[in-house]
Parts: C-alpha cells; sequence; structure tokens
C-alpha cells in the first residue's frame, strides 16, 4: 500500500464550478467505459495490484481480438469483459478474511500460481487463520478441513455469478453478461462451477482470462515470462491457439504499452460508440455500484444507497441547487470506492486498530479520489468524496484539512456519513438509536469537528425536531442572510470569509446563489433589496 500522497491540492471549489458549468451545458455525460475504468482501479487494489493492471490487461486482450480477427461487436464484448472480469471477487471478502486472514493479501497471490494447482493449494493452506494466535489457527484450520475448502468452491463460483448481476444492471448485453458469469471456467473443464470447457468457454471470456495473467507476467519478467506462462499453460488453464498466439507475436501485441496513458488509451479503444449514460442512467449506475461495493463487507451493506438519500435531503434542506443537491448525493454513492484498497481483516475486526491499521483505513477516501481522478465526469464527486472525512479543526484524514478548505458539500456529506454509520453496526460496536446518534452528531458540532448548519441540516432531513430556521425573503437561507448583508455592507470576499468562518470561495457560490435569488447583478441592487426587506439594518429578530 503505498503512502498518502499529498499532491498539488485540488482547487475543489473550482472543480465544482467547472462540475456545474458542464451539468449547464451537458458536457457533463458520463461514459460507461469511464465508470468501468474506475471501478477497474479499485479491483486492482483488491487484488494487490498496481493501479491499472486491468486497464492494461483490457488493452492487451483487445490486441488479441484483433490478431484473431473478431468483428467490432466481438471487440466491445472483450473489452467489457476484460474491464469487469474479476469485479466479483470482493464480493466474500468477509469470508476470505475468516479463512485465510488478509482477503487482499490472499488475493494477490492469485498469479503465483496457476489455478487448481497443487503448489497454490499448498500456499494458500499456509495462510489459514493468519493474524491470529497459534491456537486461534489452528481451530480455524479445523473448521476449515471440516466444510472451509467446500465454502472457498462455492465462493470462488459465485464470483462470477454476481459479476453477472452486476453487468445486467449496467445493461451490458446478453453476450457480455455470458462472458463475465464463465469468468472461472477453465479451458480443461476443471475450472468454477465447471460447466464449460474448451471451446464452449465464450471466446471473450478465453481472451480476457489469458490478457489477465499475460500481463503480470509481462510486466514482472518481460516479454519472455509472458511466453512461458502461455506454454506452460497451453490447453490446461488458457486455449491453446491464444496461447500460441502470444509465444508467435508476444513481442508485438506486448509492445508499447508504456508509452501510451493507459487510462485514455482504453477510455479511446472503447469498441463501435461509446455508452454515454444519461442524467438518469447515470445515477443508476452509480448507485448500482455503490451498492455492489458495499458487498464487501456485511457492515456496509446499503450504506452508500441510505448516504445518498440523507444527503441529497439535506442539501435540499441546505437551499443548495439542484446541480450542488445533485452532485452531494452522487459524491454519496462512490464515497466507498477507496474501501476496495484496505482489507477486510480491518474492516470487520471487532477489537480496536493498531497504529498500521488505521493509516490503511485513513487511505480510503484518497484512493476514492484517485479511482475517479482521471474521468471529467467522476473527478468533482471524488474531489467532495475525498473529504468526507475531514473535519473542521483539522483532526480528519486523509489530508487534515481544516474548515477554510472544506468545500460546503464536503461538510454536509460528511456529517450525513458521521450519522448514517452511527445507525448501523460495526464490528466493534453495535448500530446508535437514532436520538443518541443525533446527541453524538450535534456534540461534534459543538466540538467544532463538524459544521453546525450541515448538522441541522442532516437532522431535519432525518426526521429529528430541529430549532426552526427562519427562511429570508426570496427563499434565502440563514448563511446567504449572513453573507447578503456583509457584502451590501461592501466587504470583500476575504473579509466576509474571515467573519463567518468560511472560505472566500465559498463565499462567491453564496453570492451567485443570492444574487440568482433575488434577481441582482451588483452590490448596489442587493443593497437595495436588503434594506427593502429589513435586512439591513438588522433585525434581531432574524439572526440565524
Amino acid at each position: 500500500m503505498h503512502p498518502v500522497a499529498r499532491p498539488r491540492r485540488p482547487c475543489s471549489e473550482n472543480t465544482l464550478r467547472v462540475y456545474r458549468d458542464d451539468v449547464r451545458d451537458g458536457s457533463d455525460r458520463l461514459r460507461l467505459a469511464e465508470l468501468l475504468a474506475a471501478l477497474s482501479l479499485g479491483i486492482d487494489l483488491g487484488f494487490g495490484q498496481p493501479m491499472e493492471h486491468v486497464l492494461r490487461q483490457c488493452l492487451i486482450a483487445l490486441r488479441i481480438a484483433e490478431r484473431v480477427g473478431l468483428d467490432e461487436d466481438d471487440r466491445a464484448t472483450v473489452y467489457y469483459t476484460a474491464l469487469l472480469i474479476n469485479v466479483g471477487c470482493h464480493t466474500d471478502a468477509h469470508e476470505q478474511a475468516k479463512w485465510f486472514g488478509d482477503d487482499i493479501g490472499l488475493k494477490s497471490t492469485k498469479y503465483d500460481y496457476g489455478l487448481r494447482s497443487v503448489s497454490g493449494a499448498i500456499a494458500g493452506l499456509r495462510r489459514i487463520g493468519s493474524g491470529h494466535p497459534l491456537l486461534r489457527r489452528f481451530r480455524i484450520g479445523a473448521e476449515f478441513a471440516v466444510r472451509g475448502h467446500r465454502d472457498l468452491d462455492k465462493m470462488i463460483e459465485h464470483h462470477g455469478q454476481i459479476a453477472r448481476e452486476l453487468a445486467a444492471q449496467l445493461r451490458l448485453t446478453p453476450a457480455v453478461c455470458d462472458a463475465i458469469g464463465s469468468a472461472y471456467e477453465l479451458w480443461d473443464g476443471k475450472g468454477w462451477p465447471g460447466l464449460f470447457g474448451g471451446n464452449d468457454i465464450p471466446p471473450a471470456t478465453r481472451i480476457a482470462q489469458l490478457a489477465e495473467f499475460v500481463e503480470v507476467a509481462n510486466r514482472v519478467g518481460g516479454v519472455a515470462e509472458a511466453k512461458a506462462l502461455a506454454a506452460k499453460q497451453r490447453g490446461k488453464q488458457f486455449d491453446p491457439g491464444l496461447c500460441d498466439l502470444i509465444v508467435d507475436e508476444g513481442d508485438l501485441i506486448l509492445s508499447n504499452l508504456d508509452e501510451a496513458r493507459t487510462w485514455a488509451a482504453v477510455i479511446a479503444a472503447e469498441p463501435a460508440l461509446g455508452i454515454t449514460l444519461s442524467s438518469e442512467e447515470t445515477d443508476a449506475a452509480l448507485q448500482a455500484v455503490g451498492d455492489f461495493i458495499d458487498l464487501k463487507s456485511p457492515y456496509f451493506l446499503g450504506h452508500s444507497r441510505a448516504l445518498a438519500v440523507l444527503a441529497g435531503d439535506a442539501a435540499a434542506e441546505l437551499g443548495m441547487s439542484e446541480v450542488d443537491i445533485r452532485a452531494v448525493r452522487r459524491a454519496a454513492q462512490v464515497s466507498g470506492f477507496g474501501r476496495l484498497g484496505v482489507s477486510n481483516a480491518i474492516w470487520d475486526k471487532p477489537g480496536s486498530l493498531g497504529a498500521g491499521e488505521w493509516e490503511r483505513v485513513r487511505l480510503h477516501p484518497y484512493l476514492t479520489e484517485r479511482m475517479l481522478h482521471d474521468s471529467a465526469a467522476l473527478a468533482p464527486l471524488g474531489a467532495i468524496a475525498a473529504q468526507i472525512r475531514e473535519r473542521l479543526d483539522g483532526s480528519g484524514y486523509p489530508r487534515g484539512l481544516h474548515a477554510v478548505d472544506i468545500t460546503a458539500q464536503a461538510r454536509l456529506l460528511g456529517a450525513a456519513d458521521a450519522y448514517q454509520a452511527m445507525l448501523e453496526s460495526r464490528a466493534h460496536r453495535p448500530a446508535l438509536l437514532p436520538d443518541d446518534a443525533a446527541d453524538e452528531l450535534r456534540s461534534e458540532a459543538k466540538a467544532g469537528r463538524l459544521d453546525g448548519d450541515a448538522v441541522h441540516a442532516v437532522l431535519a432531513a432525518a426526521g429529528h425536531r430541529v430549532p426552526r430556521r427562519r427562511e429570508g425573503p426570496a427563499g434565502l437561507t440563514a448563511r446567504e442572510v449572513d453573507v447578503l448583508r456583509l457584502a451590501a455592507r461592501g466587504m470583500t470576499n476575504k473579509d466576509i470569509a474571515a467573519v463567518l468562518f468560511i472560505s472566500p470561495k465559498t463565499v462567491a457560490n453564496h453570492i451567485e446563489r443570492v444574487y440568482l435569488k433575488i434577481g441582482a447583478s451588483n452590490r448596489a441592487m442587493a443593497s437595495l433589496f436588503a434594506m427593502k426587506h429589513g435586512l439591513i439594518p438588522e433585525d434581531p429578530g432574524q439572526t440565524s
């Protein structure tokens, strides 16, 4: 796991402003390939592989498909199959961690041995009970001998079935669904669930399987290693004809993989007309993937879906624009992506976490941001989600930002996530009752860690009784009234920010919304509106 990088700090407010402009002109449309490519980076993390392993295997698979003369429709099937072929492997990470300790460590050994090989089986047995004291390891080993080995086979069978279900939810073609559903069948018929072998396995599956292992071999040992792998597994794990192709033309198929920017190359390589999602389709696709990622641990089931509803309702309660409400809701849907990069030995641990374990947990918002960074449509959501665990006093993570650097959208999402998480049981604690969770949330605001306005909006959206906040004229929120009063007196954005303890960029966003609501285009018009409605001089009865 790489340490938390501190890259050039993204200007989140500017990112969101660009996002708002894109929404207005329709250029925010998400391509399905971008979503699947982003998800593939999480698959890499879950297998302990460098990011872009799956993207590179997709490029290799497309080159093989071209060499064997597949038409454009079949190449499209290969494309989506290669991106999703291992997407189901995290869905029983809870069980993997139960038997083998670190699920990511377990999966990272996949490419060291042939599937169904004796050496691979021995290596797996050595990992049983890892991370536990000797007596506990012995008990886990005894339980595994009775029923665990059968559970393991069923888990692998289910990976393809569950991946097929996601492909169907994303409305991919039946050919893609069939290919993904056969992801773990082997050429010699000894795969999982063992229904197919040889040429009965869909061509896209055979190509994607080989490309996956060839990518690792080539990255680790070069073309010679990739050719040796193909020769060794010819007619066993892989299609012999495809293996011969790697042996004969591997130098050409694997050439120049490092010269092009992998993300851009994969997005550009999408066959036929790229699938572009409508706004409604984007919401559905993001939620489908969010639900799928929540399967990683039974303690997170349904979290992203519930968080999206709560955060969206709270954003409306706070008076945010429709564009910002949508951004907050979608950021909630993607906020768990980075959890794929943290082992279930940590997420499902019933006791306290050690220092090293905490460091890995602190990475997950950053990993979410990294996964979404290269997509113009998803990057603004990643910028919000990356701040979900930041706190106003600088005590949060991953970057320890202070209030001035945390966007209004992220403050709201952070408060909603904290409340929703408290309602859900975790390995180390039971779920809280709603009133107890509300008290905890208020305490966090009082201590200066969570934004008071965000907490108020979340609790109101969750159905708690909260002190009634007077709505200003023209639908202005209490905070917008505060900004209007100060702006009308000629204060700069920087001065207003200092008074209200928010960032100048947040002030600029408030002023933009205020002017839109009251129909003003300059300070003088805004001042007239404020005086007309009794906001200046300030009416003590209207203070927030």
